[in-house]
């Protein structure tokens, strides 16, 4: 569910917010390449942007999540907090993208672009707790899996990591129809699915939380 809005955020960064994504940083520091080589102010600008707003992202998600411990729970209760924050930063996006109707423009376009590779940054460092696995950067993910046809084995995560790749471009796809055909549909692919995730983890975080047999029966 997180690579789904992975991928649909970064679909409408690319159609509407300036040519860049929002979580790939190899395309963006190849963008900012580019950029530079054709003295592509308006690119260097969103490129530039777009790293630096990521950078940012990870040092406050990094923050608010802390370093990886070995006897952490499967989903820590930090990565659900994490989450909660880049909820916060892109329902702010929402807003603005429904304040602008899907067309945003000048100073506008430029913050909704920041706050979109914000959210990756803090998504990022948020989901890094739970192990070698990502929900923004998926190359690692496709050549584990070719990589194992190769030396014909079965990873044992091959459910998962071809879950993930294929909630990537389905999420891409709705995020290039919202963008184009229906404003209104990009901030409930963003926003539901994390929203969900945010929800069920708190819940069972809190259902696993020991019974204290001093308060309530």
């Amino acid at each position: 569910m997180l690579t789904l809005t992975s991928g649909a955020i970064d679909a409408v960064t690319f159609v509407r917010l300036g040519n860049v994504f929002s979580s790939v940083i190899t395309g963006n520091l190849a963008l900012l390449g580019l950029a530079v080589g054709e003295r592509h102010g308006a690119l260097a600008v969103n490129s530039g942007l777009a790293l630096a707003a990521y950078a940012v992202g990870v040092l406050v998600g990094g923050a608010l999540a802390g370093p990886t411990e070995g006897a952490q729970p499967v989903w820590p209760r930090r990565t659900t907090m994490t989450l909660a924050a880049e909820l916060v930063v892109l329902a702010g996006f929402s807003a603005g993208w429904l304040a602008a109707d899907g067309h945003p423009s000048g100073g506008v376009r430029l913050t909704l672009l920041a706050l979109t590779a914000a959210a990756m940054g803090m998504r990022s460092a948020a989901v890094r707790l739970l192990g070698q696995m990502s929900t923004t950067y998926l190359t690692s993910t496709l050549i584990g899996l070719v990589q194992s046809l190769a030396v014909r084995r079965v990873p044992r995560d091959w459910q998962r990591s071809t879950s993930v790749l294929i909630a990537f471009v389905a999420g891409a796809a709705l995020g290039v129809a919202g963008a184009i055909a229906s404003p209104a549909l990009v901030p409930v692919v963003v926003l539901v699915p994390l929203a969900v995730v945010v929800l069920c983890t708190a819940r069972s975080a809190t259902l696993r939380q020991p019974h204290d047999p001093g308060h309530g029966s």
